[in-house]
């Protein structure tokens, strides 16, 4: 995992730079986005993509909803 990058906000994990793609943990909130699953690396939990990261209006919902739902 080394050269990755782990993404906070407030103190709570909710996603990673993985192999050059965004992965944010699944939870409730986000599962209405439509993002695929994807490992970020052997061993670990299925997270999901966020493959449009130039959509900046999504890219915001999708890091809110998954925030708000580990912030509960």
């Amino acid at each position: 995992m080394m050269g990755e990058f782990l993404l906070y906000s407030d103190g709570i994990l909710f996603g990673g730079i993985y192999d050059d793609r965004l992965l944010v943990k699944i939870v409730p909130t986000n599962s209405d986005f439509d993002m695929p699953e994807a490992i970020p690396y052997k061993g670990a939990k299925p997270m999901y993509l966020v493959e449009d990261v130039d959509n900046k209006p999504k890219l915001t919902k999708v890091t809110t909803a998954t925030i708000k739902s580990l912030t509960k």
